[in-house]
C-alpha cells in the first residue's frame, strides 16, 4: 500500500499527506506562530470540518484538498477541544487525538529498554484510559526501525494516513492516544520501514484481545473489572509448603477435553461448570492447560503463538477465563498454564519481521530459525524483546490469577545447536554450545515469578542432562521449582511396550531413574506428547490381549503414583482411552459405557485420592529419605516393592509384579513389625480385575529379610500394584 502524492507544501504538511511522519505532533493538532494559533486537522475523506471553542463551533478551512483542514486565531483555544467531522452522508463529533500529552513515562521507556518492565502489558498495546478528563485508548508499540506507524482500525476505514503514531525516541516506542474509542473495537498497526519504504499491517504483539480466528486483528480490551473471590485461595498459596504437598496435575487441552453435539468449543465459563466438578471428583490437584495464548492454528495445540498476552477467542473473553480460574480456586484446584517462550510462528501479520527486520528473532537463521518446527527463535540478548517475554509471564499471573507455568521447550533455548547440524549454528562468544542469553532470561524469569507472586511455581520441559534446572539461581541454577523427568516417562512407557516375557531382561528401565530422582525437582508425566503422531494412547501401547491392556495400564498408574516425584496424566488416559488423541474432536467419553473403562477410571480416581490422603506418597517427593527399595533385583520374575515414607514415619510398602503370573507366598522385607493391610490393589475386581489380593491383612514376622528388621509373605496378583500399609 503506497500513499506518496506528488505536492508542493512544506515538509511537515508532505510527510503527514504521505504518510512519512514520524512525529506528526510537529504538524497536526495546536500550535502557536507569529500571527497567534492555529489547529491543523488531517481527514480524508470528509468535506467539513469545525472546532468548539467557547461552545460555538468555527469552520477550519480546507487548505489542501488531499482533506488538510486549518483554523486560525489570536487566542488560545482550552484543550482539549472538540471537533465536528462531516463528508456527504454523516457527522460525528471527536476530541483532536494530537492536542494530548504523552501518557508513558521516561521510567517506563527506561525499564523497558533494559528488560525489565514487568508490568509492559500496562503501557504497550491498547490502554483504555482517561487523559485530560476525556475516555479514550492510549495505543504504544515497539518499531524502532519505522519510518512512520499509524493505528488503523474499523473506525478509520483501516487507512494508515488516518492516525499516525508519534515516536518516543531513542526508545523506539511509538505512542498515539485516541478519544472516544471504546472496548471491543478491531485494530492493527500499519508500519513503514525506513530503510526500504515498505508498507505492512502487522497485528499488536500486545493486545489483550483479538477477535476470532481466521481473522488476526487485535481488539481493544474493557479495562479490567472482574471481581475475583479467590483472595482465601492466593493466601493460602503464598504459605503453602508446596515441596512436601501433593501436587497432581490433569494436563487438558480445552478444545478438545469435551464438545457440544454440533461440534462447538466448551466456553472458559461451561468449562468451569462441568471440568472443574470432574476434576475435583477424580481427586486432582492441579489443572494444566495446554497454551491458551491466542494462536492461529487449532492443529498447532496453541504452541505457535501470536498473542502473548491474550486468552484466544475461541472459547470466550479474558473474564470468562478470570471466571475460570476463580471457580477453580474456589473448588481448592490450581491451575498451571502452558507457556511458549521458545519460538514463534512465521505469519507475516505476527512477530516476523515486524518492522521489516528481524526485531523479535535473529537476524542470522542460524540462530533465529527453528530448522526442526519451521518457526522462529527469540533473540534473548535483546532487552526489549527480553521484557516482552518477561511481561507477558508477568500478565498471567498477575491479571488471571494462574499459580503455575510450564516452560515448553526449555532444551531448545538452552542450546545453540539443538536439532543443528554441524555447521548449521554458531557458538556463544566463548566457543561453547550454550545459549548463554536463553540461560540468563531463564534465570531472571524464574527470579521475578518467585519474587513477584509467592508460591506460584515454574516447571521446566527440559529433556537433557542440563544441571540444577530446579535449583536456585543463587546457587548457580536455572531457578524452576519443578523439572519433568522425560528419562522416567521414555524409560517407562518403553519397558511397558515389551511383552511381559522379554521384561526380565529391560528390567533395568525401571530401576535406573532411582540414580538421579533426586538432582532434582521431579515431575512424572505422561503428557499429550505421548499418546499422538502415531505413538498411540496409553491403552494401545500394551502389549497382549485385551485383559492384559487394561491390566497392564491399572499398573502404570500404580507404578506412576507411588514412585517418588509429582504426578501429571494428559486427559483421555484416565478413562483408557483407544484412540489417539486428536485436536479436532473430544475425548471418547462414550467408552464409560463399558465396564473395563469404567474400571481404570475408578482406579485413577481412587489412587488420585489415596496419593492426596497419604502423606508417605508425596510428603518427601524430593529426597531420598523418601524412597528406599525393599527388592530393585527380582528381573527374572519382573518384580518392584519399595517403601515411601513422609517425615511424621508413617510409610506405605508398594509392590509390583509386571508378568500376568502370580506371585503367591512372596516374601518381602518391612520395616516395622504388626499387621499390613491392602489399602490399594490394582487387580481388585472395581478395576476390572481378577481381585486376587491379600484379604483382611497379612501379620509381619520378626527377622531380617532384605535388610528390614521384620517380613511379610503376600500374593502379587498379575499384572497388578499393591499398596500397604501397617495397620
Amino acid at each position: 500500500m503506497k500513499h506518496d502524492i506528488p505536492i508542493k507544501v512544506n515538509r511537515a504538511a508532505e510527510a503527514i499527506l504521505n504518510a512519512r511522519s514520524h512525529d506528526p505532533f510537529t504538524y497536526l493538532g495546536l500550535h502557536q506562530n507569529e500571527a497567534g494559533w492555529v489547529i491543523r486537522v488531517f481527514a480524508p475523506y470528509h468535506t467539513h470540518v469545525a472546532v468548539q471553542i467557547n461552545e460555538q463551533w468555527q469552520p477550519l478551512q480546507q487548505v489542501l484538498p488531499e482533506g488538510l483542514f486549518e483554523w486560525r486565531g489570536t487566542q488560545q483555544p482550552p484543550l482539549p477541544y472538540r471537533l465536528k467531522i462531516e463528508d456527504a452522508h454523516f457527522a460525528h463529533e471527536t476530541f483532536d487525538p494530537y492536542c494530548f500529552p504523552n501518557p508513558i513515562s521516561e521510567h517506563d521507556l527506561y525499564l523497558f529498554g533494559e528488560g525489565r518492565l514487568y508490568q509492559g502489558y500496562r503501557m504497550l498495546g491498547a490502554q483504555p484510559m482517561e487523559l485530560l478528563g476525556v475516555q479514550g485508548v492510549s495505543f504504544a508499540v515497539w518499531a524502532p526501525n519505522a519510518e512512520r506507524v499509524s493505528v488503523v482500525g474499523d473506525f478509520n476505514r483501516w487507512d494508515g494516513r488516518s492516525h499516525p503514531m508519534r515516536s518516543l525516541g531513542a526508545s523506539g516506542v511509538w505512542q498515539l492516544f485516541i478519544p472516544d474509542l471504546a472496548p471491543g473495537c478491531l485494530y492493527k498497526f500499519e508500519i513503514r520501514n525506513r530503510h526500504t519504504g515498505n508498507v505492512f499491517v502487522k497485528t499488536d504483539p500486545y493486545a489483550q484481545a483479538y477477535e476470532l480466528r481466521p481473522s488476526s486483528a487485535a481488539r481493544v480490551a474493557a479495562m479490567q473489572r472482574y471481581e475475583w473471590s479467590d483472595s482465601t485461595w492466593l493466601a493460602q498459596r503464598k504459605e503453602a509448603d508446596w515441596l512436601h504437598a501433593p501436587c497432581n496435575i490433569y494436563e487438558i487441552h480445552v478444545g478438545s477435553w469435551r464438545r457440544h453435539p454440533d461440534g462447538r468449543f466448551y466456553t472458559y465459563r461451561e468449562l468451569a461448570e462441568h471440568l472443574v466438578p470432574y476434576v475435583k471428583e477424580m481427586g486432582y490437584t492441579h489443572i494444566e492447560l495446554l497454551p491458551l495464548s491466542e494462536h492461529p492454528l487449532d492443529e498447532s495445540w496453541g504452541y505457535q503463538a501470536t498473542g502473548y498476552f491474550a486468552p484466544t477467542s475461541r472459547f470466550g473473553t479474558p473474564d470468562d477465563l478470570r471466571a475460570f480460574i476463580d471457580a477453580c480456586h474456589q473448588a481448592d484446584i490450581g491451575v498451571f498454564l502452558d507457556w511458549v517462550p521458545a519460538h514463534f510462528p512465521k505469519d507475516d501479520w505476527a512477530l516476523a519481521q515486524f518492522d521489516g527486520t528481524a526485531l523479535y528473532e535473529h537476524a542470522d537463521p542460524r540462530l533465529g530459525m527453528h530448522q526442526e518446527w519451521g518457526t522462529l527463535i527469540f533473540n534473548y540478548g535483546r532487552r526489549e524483546v527480553k521484557s516482552f517475554l518477561l511481561a507477558s509471564a508477568h500478565c498471567w499471573f498477575d491479571e488471571f490469577h494462574i499459580d503455575g507455568i510450564r516452560v515448553d521447550a526449555v532444551a531448545s533455548m538452552l542450546y545453540l545447536d539443538y536439532s543443528r547440524k554441524p555447521g548449521e549454528w554458531l557458538p556463544n562468544r566463548y566457543g561453547g554450545r550454550e545459549n548463554l542469553e536463553a540461560v540468563e532470561f531463564l534465570r531472571d524469569l524464574n527470579v521475578m515469578v518467585h519474587e513477584q507472586f509467592p508460591g506460584a511455581l515454574t516447571m521446566a520441559e527440559e529433556s537433557t542432562a542440563w544441571p540444577m534446572v530446579s535449583r536456585p539461581t543463587y546457587l548457580g541454577g536455572l531457578g524452576f521449582s519443578m523439572k519433568w523427568n522425560m528419562g522416567w516417562m521414555n524409560d517407562t512407557l518403553s519397558y511397558f511396550e515389551h511383552d511381559p516375557v522379554h521384561r526380565r531382561f529391560h528390567h533395568h528401565q525401571l530401576t535406573f531413574g532411582q540414580l538421579y530422582a533426586y538432582t532434582e525437582n521431579f515431575v512424572l508425566p505422561l503428557s499429550h506428547d505421548e499418546v499422538v503422531h502415531g505413538k498411540r494412547s496409553l491403552l494401545d501401547k500394551m502389549p497382549g490381549d485385551a485383559w492384559q491392556k487394561f491390566a497392564n495400564l491399572r499398573l502404570l498408574f500404580t507404578y506412576q503414583m507411588s514412585a517418588p516425584g509429582k504426578k501429571l496424566n494428559f486427559m483421555g488416559n484416565e478413562i483408557a482411552q483407544g484412540q489417539e488423541w486428536s485436536v479436532s474432536r473430544e475425548l471418547d467419553w462414550w467408552l464409560l459405557a463399558r465396564d473395563v473403562h469404567r474400571g481404570v477410571q475408578s482406579c485413577v480416581r481412587d489412587l488420585n485420592h489415596l496419593y492426596r490422603a497419604t502423606p508417605a506418597l508425596h510428603d518427601l517427593d524430593f529426597t531420598p529419605e523418601g524412597f528406599r527399595w525393599i527388592d530393585c533385583h527380582d528381573g527374572d520374575q519382573s518384580t518392584l516393592s519399595y517403601v515411601r515414607q513422609a517425615r511424621d514415619g508413617s510409610f506405605v510398602v508398594a509392590a509390583l509384579n509386571f508378568t500376568p503370573v502370580p506371585r503367591k507366598n512372596y516374601r518381602l522385607g518391612v520395616p516395622r513389625v504388626g499387621m499390613y493391610r491392602e489399602i490399594f490393589n490394582s487387580d481388585s475386581s472395581y478395576y476390572g480385575g481378577s481381585n486376587l489380593g491379600n484379604g483382611s491383612g497379612i501379620v509381619a514376622e520378626a527377622g531380617n529379610w532384605m535388610g528390614y528388621p521384620a517380613s511379610i509373605s503376600l500374593t502379587l496378583p498379575p499384572m497388578a500394584g499393591v499398596i500397604l500399609v501397617l495397620a
